[in-house]
This record gives C-alpha cells, sequence and structure tokens, in this order.
C-alpha cells in the first residue's frame, strides 16, 4: 500500500499541472493568436491587393514579384536586433510598438503610385514587423517548457492559416465592394482597412500581455513557483546562454538553412495562391477569396493534430520533416493540375497543410538547445535568415511567369528547397531536439 501513494500523488500532479497550464493556454493564446492573425493580414493582403494593383498602376509580375520580396529584406536587417531588444525591454511594450508601426505603414500603402513608392513601404513594413514571430515564439518560452511546446507553438502558427481562412472572405468582400469609395480603389481600402486591427491590437498589447511570470496578477504564488520550477528544470540541459553563442552554434545555421527551405513553400502559397486559383479559370474575386480558405482551413486542422501528436511521442525531427516532404509533393502535384480548379484546390490543400505544419513543429527544435540570449539571438537569427526565401520566393515565381508565362518551374524549385528542409530536420541528432 506505501509504494502505491507516490504513483497516486504523481497522477494528481499531473492533472493540476495540466489545469494549470490550460489556464496559461486559455490566458495568453487566443490573444497571441488574435495578434498574429492581424500581423498576416497586413503581410499578405498585398496578395489580394494585386488582382487590381497592377492593372490600375501598370506594375508587371516582376515588380509586384520584388515588392512582395523586398519586405524580408527589412525583415532580414531588423530581425536579430529586434529580438535582442524584445528581451531586454519586455515583451509587452516591444511587441505593441511592432505591431502599431505596421499596422500604421500598412495603411501608408494606399498612397503607392510608382514601383519605388512600393518598393520603400514593404521594406518600411519588413522592418517595422521585424522580429514580431521570432518575438512571440520566444515570448512562449518564458511561460511554457519544451514538453508542452509542440501544441502550443502549432495553435500560435495557425494564426497563419487562420489570416487566410479570415483573410480571404473578408478581403474578397473589401475588394468587391468598396470600389471607388470616396474617390479611391478597392484595393487602397483593402490596405487601409485591414491595417486599424493591428494598431488597436497593439495599443491593447500594453494593457493585456505582462513579460513575465512574476507580473501575472492573475496567477497565485503556488503557480508562479510551478511554472519557474518546471522552466527551471529544463534550463539546466541547454548548451548555450550568451547572444554570441547562438551565432558560434553549427546547428543554428543549419536550422537557418533549413527554414529557408520552408518559407520558401510557405511564401509560394501565400503570396501565389490568389493568382494560382484565378489562373485556373476563376475570374470573380469574391469566388478566388472564397477558394482560398479551403487550404487554409485545412492547413490549420493539420497543424493542430501534428502539434498534438508531437508533444504526445516528444519527438520533433521527423513531424517536421515528413510535413515538409508532404508539402513539396502537393506544390509538384499542383503543377499537374493544369486549369482544372478542384484538382489545383486539392493539391495547394496538400501543400498548404504539409509546409505550415513542418514550420510549426521545426520551431519547437531551436528552444531545445538555446536558452536566454542565445535563445532569443538563435530563434530571430533563424528566422531573418529563413525569411530571406520571402524575397527569393515571390521574386522567383513572378519572374519565372513572366519569361515563361507559367509557374511550374517555380513551384519544381520550392519543392526541392522543401526536400531539403526535410534534410535538415533529419540531420539533427534526436538526443539534441526530442525534449
Amino acid at each position: 500500500m506505501a509504494e502505491a501513494a507516490p504513483a497516486v500523488f504523481a497522477t494528481g500532479e499531473t492533472r493540476t499541472h495540466d489545469r494549470l497550464y490550460g489556464r496559461l493556454t486559455l490566458r495568453l493564446l487566443p490573444f497571441l493568436f488574435m495578434c498574429y492573425v492581424f500581423a498576416y493580414l497586413d503581410r499578405v493582403n498585398v496578395g489580394f491587393a494585386k488582382l487590381q494593383m497592377l492593372d490600375d498602376l501598370g506594375f508587371s509580375e516582376t515588380i509586384y514579384g520584388f515588392g512582395a520580396g523586398v519586405f524580408f529584406l527589412g525583415y532580414f536587417l531588423f530581425e536579430v536586433p529586434s529580438n535582442i531588444l524584445l528581451h531586454k525591454v519586455g515583451a509587452r511594450r516591444w511587441i505593441a510598438r511592432i505591431m502599431i508601426t505596421w499596422g500604421i505603414i500598412s495603411a501608408c500603402m494606399v498612397f503607392v503610385t510608382t514601383p519605388m513608392m512600393f518598393y520603400v513601404l514593404r521594406f518600411l513594413l519588413g522592418v517595422a514587423e521585424a522580429g514580431f514571430v521570432p518575438g512571440i515564439l520566444l515570448y512562449l518560452t518564458y511561460w511554457f517548457p519544451s514538453s508542452r511546446r509542440g501544441k502550443i507553438t502549432a495553435m500560435f502558427l495557425t494564426g497563419i492559416p487562420m489570416a487566410g481562412v479570415i483573410g480571404g472572405p473578408l478581403s474578397g468582400l473589401i475588394m468587391s465592394t468598396t470600389q471607388g469609395w470616396h474617390g479611391h480603389s478597392a484595393w487602397q481600402w483593402l490596405f487601409f482597412l485591414e491595417a486599424i486591427p493591428s494598431v488597436l491590437a497593439g495599443i491593447a498589447v500594453l494593457f493585456y500581455l505582462q513579460d513575465k511570470i512574476d507580473d501575472a496578477k492573475w496567477l497565485t504564488q503556488d503557480e508562479k513557483r510551478t511554472l519557474q520550477q518546471n522552466l527551471a528544470a529544463e534550463a539546466t540541459q541547454s548548451d548555450d546562454h550568451s547572444a554570441f553563442g547562438a551565432f558560434k552554434n553549427k546547428m543554428v545555421w543549419l536550422l537557418s538553412l533549413g527554414y529557408f527551405g520552408l518559407m520558401m513553400g510557405l511564401n509560394g502559397i501565400t503570396f501565389w495562391l490568389p493568382s494560382l486559383i484565378k489562373g485556373a479559370g476563376i475570374q470573380s474575386a469574391a469566388t478566388v477569396s472564397i477558394i482560398t480558405t479551403i487550404p487554409y482551413a485545412c492547413a490549420a486542422i493539420a497543424m493542430i493534430m501534428i502539434g498534438r501528436r508531437s508533444d504526445l511521442h516528444r519527438e520533433r525531427r521527423w513531424h517536421a520533416a515528413i510535413p515538409a516532404l508532404v508539402g513539396a509533393f502537393g506544390l509538384v502535384l499542383a503543377t499537374w493540375a493544369g486549369a482544372n480548379p478542384v484538382l489545383l484546390t486539392m493539391s495547394l490543400a496538400i501543400g498548404a497543410m504539409g509546409v505550415m505544419s513542418g514550420m510549426s513543429q521545426f520551431w519547437c527544435l531551436p528552444p531545445a538547445f538555446l536558452n536566454g540570449a542565445a535563445a532569443a539571438a538563435g530563434i530571430a537569427m533563424i528566422n531573418s535568415i529563413g525569411n530571406l526565401a520571402g524575397f527569393a520566393s515571390p521574386y522567383m515565381i513572378g519572374w519565372v511567369k513572366d519569361a515563361t508565362s507559367s509557374t511550374d518551374y517555380a513551384l519544381y524549385v520550392i519543392a526541392a528547397a522543401l526536400t531539403l528542409a526535410a534534410g535538415v530536420c533529419l540531420s539533427l541528432s534526436k538526443e539534441q531536439v526530442n525534449r
């Protein structure tokens, strides 16, 4: 009888921890998820604006591709400094700053009349948003231990597909109902109206988020102590603690290469999904926007399911690699779909499920071997280098389409990049990352 007590206690303790982390999830994730949806709307609404903006302004596909991609040059240059500043000054103030400034710059897109104005504002939007995603990923490590991050990271990053589910119909509605309002085109109203929620959410961040566990007035002292003990128990497993340690870590550079491949796939989908669907013979902007929700909705479901399975099995490498390969298959399949809108939508859904699920599980890898300032610098570095694909991918697709009148060859390159990303994930030691 005496030997049975520890098991009962352990079970009760586990249930108590589950309830505590359930409360923590409900407190943080819905709000952070909402912020990410707003961020992604401001990043990818240019794909819907493109359906009208190019004709209005006389821009070529190459101009659009360069403008869509130059966002990531600004993002790349300011990503690491932004995340280090977040770690020093606190997430609450820095995330608020990011959201308010990017909302204002996104609204300024209504004034674009020349390619140079388009390029400058897209670059500045990247500068403003730099640090947001890695900052949130870092912020989550302040609250959740690695054993619970698979599902938590997936839940946060479902903001990407849900921005498509929400933003598609919303963008289509704006594009189809605001043409000519007060003398402005629908694409101008799209940029202006979808920027407002970001500014308001940025202000809300100042009042809603806390920088660290000790600041959370909604937790008891015992709950704070439990959360801190769980984090401390795994912190000693980290290999690097300084910001400089991240830059000399070979695994950080390797993961940067892998994330570049994943971002090639993600940005190929997000920036060109409306155009690919329109190219299958769907001309109505409203119809295009509705169809785009299908791949995004499928991706959101897949991300949650794979995130839960990853936590259950405490396995990260294969849960990132296999979806990346599925994403590559989906994009290759899309090249065979031709003008068949049903087959094309199915192919893009497979591609979106694979790419986005692989990306969400990829972000469970860096915190397994980085901690403190090294985590801030390392996560930002991986994200910034990987996001250079955000420049390369849309520009390459635009250039290939102008040169060949088809996107097929560009999709083959993106599929190869996703295959490379899968190889990078599998090249890591399971002892280092499966925590």
